[in-house]
């Protein structure tokens, strides 16, 4: 179904740009922008896959991965098809790369924004996630769904590339309650040559979103031979410690994937090497992901280091006596949202 789109500005020639992501596409009429799924209609933006869920799931709050956002819950979990990004690696690219994969644009399941609220309020989930692709492409889809979620206490959540404007991140920053942005590297040439994006606009978002309290998570695939300088790794984690020691950092193991079948896939040894540099750096929260039972998961106080949360693969524990976001042992504060 297309809708019109509202993030967009009328230029001469019957051109639009689009206004919901940092590639500022113009538009000829006909045509779409870079994401496949905003095309010009005779000088007006649409939407062309509003309503098209692909994707729905319930999965652990851990999978998106958020660790200090009402852990231990479920959401619920859905995408569109394409992206603004065309990451050779990405996991997801039956969804996300429909250029490649043309017979998933007309796909989807007839899901509005009503249908999604209501599933949720009957099975008693308490969080949507917009995922798998970027929610930022099917702005206007996520938008109306996150107005009627908030209407009925539903939190939002968004798994990004970090790659949304300014007017669309001043649009969404009331309605989203916590994000997982993906950090991709510290290059211009790895965002521009891997994932078909820029860097600059991905950090200034992610201090955005802390900025304007939204719980902000950030996740790193680590892909060995491409993102694995520890240099460049030291001072993302010196940008992270910048906007707060307390964002928890997530460092995800790569396995070969689409357009990167010939590489290795990441060794725990690399990741625990990474997991030091930003214990060496200050940040009270780094945990290892895509590697099963590797030690790394818990949510460990900084203060104290005892466990207050233990984790295995998306099986949780929550010591008994934490309560409040309050170390029962140290009462140090530990950062996150809960639901006691």
């Amino acid at each position: 179904m297309a809708k019109k789109a509202t993030l967009y500005k009328k230029l001469p020639n019957q051109n639009v740009m689009c206004q919901v992501c940092n590639h500022y596409c113009t538009i000829a009429p006909g045509n779409t922008g870079k994401c496949g799924i905003r095309q010009n209609k005779d000088g007006e933006l649409y939407l062309l896959v509003y309503g098209k869920a692909l994707g729905m799931n319930i999965d652990p709050m851990e999978k998106k991965p958020l660790y200090h956002f009402f852990p231990g819950t479920n959401i619920f979990s859905f995408g569109t098809a394409w992206c603004n990004f065309t990451c050779k690696f990405c996991q997801n690219r039956q969804m996300s790369q429909a250029k490649e994969f043309p017979e998933i644009v007309n796909e989807g399941e007839s899901w509005s924004p009503k249908k999604i609220v209501d599933y949720c309020l009957e099975n008693n989930i308490s969080s949507i996630a917009y995922t798998y692709n970027e929610p930022t492409v099917f702005f206007e889809y996520a938008y109306d769904t996150m107005k009627l979620a908030k209407k009925h206490d539903i939190k939002n959540v968004r798994v990004t590339n970090g790659f949304m404007s300014k007017e669309c991140l001043e649009k969404i920053e009331k309605l989203v309650d916590a994000v997982n942005i993906d950090i991709k590297w510290y290059t211009e040439d790895f965002y521009k040559n891997i994932c078909g994006g820029r860097m600059q606009p991905v950090f200034d978002n992610v201090k955005r979103c802390y900025e304007h309290n939204i719980r902000t998570e950030v996740t790193m695939l680590v892909i060995p031979g491409y993102n694995d300088q520890d240099e460049i790794l030291e001072w993302i984690a010196k940008f992270i410690y910048s906007v707060s020691p307390d964002m928890p950092r997530h460092l995800s193991a790569f396995y070969p994937a689409y357009k990167m079948l010939d590489v290795p896939e990441t060794k725990i040894e690399l990741l625990q090497k990474w997991y030091d540099i930003g214990k060496k750096i200050w940040l009270n929260y780094i945990y290892l992901g895509n590697i099963y039972n590797n030690g790394h998961e818990d949510t460990i106080c900084p203060k104290c280091w005892f466990h207050v949360i233990s984790r295995t693969g998306y099986s949780i524990h929550v010591d008994e006596n934490f309560k409040n976001g309050i170390c029962p042992k140290c009462w140090a504060k530990i950062a996150g949202r809960r639901g006691e």
